[in-house]
């Protein structure tokens, strides 16, 4: 009797060894910019949904976040909006003895959230740079009423930060500068203040006005649009990418592969986002 519960509780073992590793070869975890939470939870649950044996998780915390969690082996995917540094790729070269993998999977056009009672509806890439750079410090010194600009931004992890820094800031943010955790907590800052200028995802603009951005002072004024976006007139746009150790392969590459088909291009749009072709 004892003899055949030994039998009955290996073959019960064996059983939970095999479906442990299954669940564990059908497990996804990405992490990353918070850009691109909402996109990558949208892309995860429909996917689940259409292939029951996958679990997929999905975490923010901002590119640089996600790139080093790629770096040091807890994630299979790292979102990132903004390409990769030369540093962490030296890293990642050091570490696993390769380049990484670079996907482009999504277009994003950085919004400037304006206040909906804000007199102003447009300004220019370099008047955006100089107000969060502290050189422009009233909104009457850009069409607006006599009152002080108040700066939300991202932190220095964020994958937007960084961009926003380099492509429209060109230089340090003003120390007045309030850095917030997410998107969602710029928007509802300058939801709440009417004297108030953020920037983010395209995505995250509820209850916000989109700032229409001119390339210079002659040029017309646009909003983020898919058209715009894909035609390139809306001067401050992106590639939102993920990132890996090396080529995909089972789970992790049919995910992918079905991000990029029409099927999960159509998640991207019905998100908010744009499409990466």
């Amino acid at each position: 009797m004892k003899t055949k519960q030994i039998k009955i509780a290996s073959i019960l073992l064996v059983i939970m060894t095999i479906g442990f590793s299954f669940t564990t070869l059908n497990k996804i975890t990405v992490k990353g910019s918070d850009t691109m939470v909402i996109l990558s939870q949208k892309w995860a649950e429909v996917y689940m949904q259409k292939h029951p044996g996958s679990t997929i998780q999905v975490t923010g915390g901002g590119s640089g976040v996600g790139i080093a969690a790629l770096i040091n082996g807890s994630t299979d995917i790292a979102n990132a909006s903004r390409p990769m540094k030369a540093g962490e790729i030296e890293k990642l070269k050091q570490r696993y003895n390769t380049l990484g993998i670079e996907v482009p999977c999504a277009k994003d056009g950085i919004t400037v959230y304006l206040n909906k009672g804000n007199s102003v509806s447009e300004l220019t890439v370099r008047q955006i740079g100089d107000i969060f750079a502290g050189k422009i410090k009233n909104w009457k010194d850009v069409g607006g009423v006599d009152a002080p600009i108040r700066l939300y931004g991202r932190e220095s992890s964020s994958g937007t930060f960084g961009f926003f820094q380099d492509n429209v800031v060109k230089g340090d943010y003003s120390p007045s500068c309030q850095t917030l955790p997410g998107t969602s907590a710029i928007v509802n800052a300058v939801k709440k203040d009417k004297y108030a200028v953020g920037y983010g995802g395209a995505a995250y603009a509820e209850g916000v006005k989109d700032c229409k951005v001119k390339k210079d002072a002659k040029s017309p004024a646009y909003a983020p649009t898919a058209e715009t976006i894909k035609n390139k007139t809306y001067p401050i746009s992106r590639y939102l990418f993920m990132y890996l150790k090396s080529r995909p392969t089972g789970e992790t590459k049919a995910f992918i592969d079905w991000i990029l088909s029409p099927e999960g291009q159509k998640v991207v749009v019905e998100t908010g986002y744009f499409p990466v072709k």
